[in-house]
């Protein structure tokens, strides 16, 4: 007996195990059902979309050593937040006065934790008065001065760069105006200071600033990580109605019986409390990407169950017994459905080799919820079909409608099959004007972008009607942070909200550590923002001084006799400078670019806000060769853009993965099974024209492969891959007892035609729901994995007949039922 036999024996085994013992198999399937639920209550979920991407990255990891190297953690860290003022004039003494009132009535709650403000108000009232120190002092200031008198001091201060720095790029020195203006809040934070501690600040500012006339608005990191962590909820409560509602017409048209209906669905919700439970036991955290997974889930086991029921009935109607129909159709169906499992898994176990955790979680969790939807509607469902028809039976319930859902003599089963009736003239052309459409697609797709930004988790700054009109409780939260970094980008020159940092290391007590330092900054790239002079906008141990200086007459002199070449930077006993310089008042911001063994400082430099983030990124690692010391490129946008490289490495990577081994698997299964290896070949080629027209779609509408639409190449694999499995598979069966290619593909499509048909619906709609998720990301994945699922379903009735068609007119073998019968 050979392998194909034993496994065959096998299948019919099992078979006959669920059909002779229905009832034990469902008491087992309910009584796994029941642990799975234990592991709800272990299902954490993470809110930070953008930091599990980082986490164990290599430009992540430098970043974090130079946050270690640069922080002590016995010192209070500093957080800050920011004041988003806009109106017609920011400038105006009432605008002023209103700013500075906002940052008092801040200080004068303790639990915000203020310990200084930087920013237009601030700023003009020193400029008034140098002596008010205070917020208080600077409100008297402002209250006191003179509409004329503020704005002369305004008009002096055009050139200070501390000022125009908070400024948009509208301010007009002559009319004293300005749409907006930034003004920066520090926190004194103690030790174990938690992100949520800092939501709980931001939040509660920015419900100050929304109590205050006029348009004054807070940002930071820790409301953009409150919207993050709202997200997930809304788009469940809005996606996950619309999905089951579709699900549910579908299913009435599918099954059109309501008891059948109610036991597809049974099976639907075993599937998703099988995987939660199984997130909760593994520790996979739940995210945002995680909420396509039941989405995908409910896909697939909509396609087995739709198979399993409309093959059942096709044997039924011919009048055969409940058992034995079943036992044909499931022996029928048992080898599809495992070898659309394995490709499957394949598809979206891919996902697994990602550097990047979140894809990879996502991965593990899709492949075990496959094998559980596997499980339950290869074994539980048909046990479960065959007890309920008993009870029916017994209790003289009638069937509904137990026709299948296309027929040979159906209108649309002739209209299913006319692509196998067309392309029998000329397959070869068919199958050649595929290849060449498919590789021009290919072509044209290869230039699609890839993204990484806080922004693609975040709703976009004008949410649809359909969801702004949503009544409680599905209305979502008030988003605002799009909307911010929008106007930042829009307003002002420098991005207020990114910048990066060159970790330098080396001996800077040598003479010539602080010119090295300042002089690449003369002639920076365009992509860094450009200050006073021309040179960069930096940050660093310099800029400390200089500004210790102005402050402290001695130290300015000690700088003075310093400076060998009068241009403000000292280079002559550092060691002698630095030690003054930490013993100062400014020894908390000095640490925060030098080391206290002088042997590393970092720079911090502004980004221009026209810079994309790519050009940012690899504009800073370039400028790291115009420095003498070792210098690293690191930052925010410097790890955004390496997580970008990589999702495009994950993405080609997963892609030659899931097809390299789903047609390595194919070969084999369709060799050892029905010794017609060839048609394992056969098999991918629908599936590679479709992911070639999927890739091209994907740049012709603009859509970046991002955090989750970079799974979109291997998971459309693993889904499509269905389509022409299922449809291979009967045709096997109906090849093996004609010797008719060109017939027994017509037979196909015709009949399992039907159920490809209702399965593409219900999967197209229901992962297509996911476009109403009100972030771009689970939007875009959402419509490509419509998109994805169409194309699947059209090129296994339009590529596969022609592919069919030569694989018979040029095989060496002959029908599986002339070698057996020899």
């Amino acid at each position: 007996m050979g392998i194909g036999d034993r496994i065959e024996a096998a299948t019919r085994r099992l078979n006959d195990t669920i059909v002779s013992r229905p009832r034990a198999v469902v008491l087992a399937f309910l009584v796994v059902t029941a642990m799975f639920v234990g592991g709800f209550g272990l299902i954490s979920t993470e809110t930070d979309s953008t930091e599990s991407f980082t986490d164990g990255l290599e430009a992540q990891q430098a970043l974090d050593s130079v946050n270690a190297e640069f922080e002590d953690p016995f010192r209070p860290e500093m957080e800050s937040t920011q004041l988003i003022h806009t109106g017609d004039n920011v400038l105006t003494k009432e605008a002023l006065v209103r700013n500075i009132r906002l940052i008092e009535e801040i200080e004068s709650r303790d639990d915000l934790r203020m310990a200084s403000a930087s920013g237009p108000a601030p700023v003009v009232a020193q400029a008034i008065d140098p002596s008010a120190t205070t917020v208080a002092e600077q409100r008297r200031v402002l209250e006191a001065a003179s509409a004329t008198e503020i704005r002369q001091t305004i008009r002096s201060l055009s050139d200070n760069a501390q000022f125009t720095g908070v400024i948009s790029e509208d301010f007009n020195p002559t009319s004293v105006s300005a749409t907006a203006s930034i003004t920066s809040v520090s926190h004194d934070v103690p030790q174990g200071f938690t992100d949520d501690d800092l939501t709980a600040v931001q939040t509660s500012i920015q419900s100050l600033a929304s109590s205050e006339p006029g348009d004054i608005r807070a940002f930071g990191a820790g409301i953009t990580n409150a919207e993050m962590s709202n997200v997930i909820g809304d788009s469940l409560i809005i996606v996950m109605p619309v999905v089951v509602i579709l699900l549910l017409i579908f299913l009435v048209v599918a099954y059109r019986d309501p008891i059948d209906l109610l036991l597809g669905l049974f099976a639907l919700l075993m599937t998703i409390i099988w995987t939660f439970g199984f997130l909760g036991y593994s520790g996979i955290p739940f995210n945002q990407q995680m909420i396509s997974v039941p989405v995908l889930l409910l896909a697939v086991g909509v396609d087995f169950g739709i198979h399993i029921i409309n093959r059942y009935r096709e044997e039924t109607v011919q009048g055969f017994e409940p058992v034995k129909a079943m036992r044909t159709a499931n022996n029928q169906l048992m080898i599809a459905f495992v070898i659309v499992t394995v490709t499957t898994v394949f598809g979206f176990g891919a996902n697994v080799i990602s550097d990047l955790t979140p894809i990879r979680n996502m991965g593990i969790a899709s492949s075990a919820g496959i094998i559980f939807t596997f499980l339950i509607f290869g074994l539980f469902l048909p046990a479960a079909k065959l007890e309920v028809d008993k009870l029916r039976a017994r209790f003289g319930v009638p069937e509904f409608n137990s026709e299948p859902i296309a027929s040979e003599d159906s209108a649309l089963g002739r209209a299913l099959s006319l692509p196998a009736v067309v392309s029998r003239y000329a397959p070869t052309v068919f199958v050649l004007v595929l290849l060449l459409t498919g590789g021009v697609a290919a072509a044209y797709g290869s230039g699609v972008d890839t993204s990484f930004e806080t922004e693609d988790f975040l709703p976009p700054e004008q949410q649809p009607g359909y969801v702004t009109g949503l009544p409680e409780p599905f209305a979502p939260s008030d988003y605002t942070v799009t909307e911010t970094t929008n106007l930042l980008e829009d307003k002002f020159a420098t991005n207020q909200d990114q910048s990066v940092t060159i970790y330098f290391e080396g001996s800077f007590e040598e003479a010539h550590a602080l010119e090295a330092l300042a002089s690449p900054n003369d002639d920076p790239p365009e992509e860094l923002a450009v200050g006073a002079g021309g040179g960069a906008q930096a940050q660093s141990i310099l800029t400390v001084i200089q500004s210790h200086a102005q402050q402290n007459p001695e130290f300015a002199e000690l700088i003075a006799r310093n400076d060998q070449n009068d241009n403000g930077i000292p280079d002559r006993n550092l060691d002698r400078i630095y030690d003054v310089l930490f013993a100062s008042s400014a020894s908390d911001q000095a640490s925060q670019y030098l080391t206290e063994d002088r042997q590393a400082a970092q720079v911090v430099y502004s980004i221009d806000s026209d810079a994309s983030q790519s050009a940012a990124a690899d504009a800073t690692r370039q400028f790291t060769e115009d420095f003498r010391y070792t210098a690293t490129a690191t930052g925010q946008v410097v790890v955004f853009d390496a997580v970008t490289g990589i999702i495009f490495t994950s993405a080609i990577e997963g892609l030659v993965l899931a097809i390299g081994l789903t047609a390595i698997f194919l070969v084999i299964a369709y060799g050892v099974l029905e010794r017609k290896p060839m048609l394992g070949v056969v098999n991918v080629f629908p599936i590679l024209i479709s992911i070639a027209y999927l890739i091209g779609t994907m740049r012709y509408l603009g859509m970046a492969l991002n955090a989750l639409t970079a799974t979109i190449l291997s998971i459309s694999i693993g889904l499509g891959i269905a389509y022409s499995v299922h449809t291979t598979h009967r045709f096997i069966d109906e090849f093996n007892e004609s010797g008719d290619a060109h017939m027994a593909m017509v037979r196909t499509l015709s009949g399992t035609g039907g159920a490809l048909l209702g399965s593409m619906l219900t999967t197209s709609l229901g992962t297509g729901a996911l476009a109403l998720a009100i972030t771009p990301v689970l939007g875009d994945f959402g419509l490509l994995m419509a998109i994805s699922v169409v194309y699947s379903f059209i090129f296994s009735i339009v590529a596969l007949p022609p592919a069919v068609l030569l694989w018979s007119r040029y095989r060496n073998s002959e029908p599986l039922a002339i070698v057996r019968s020899r």
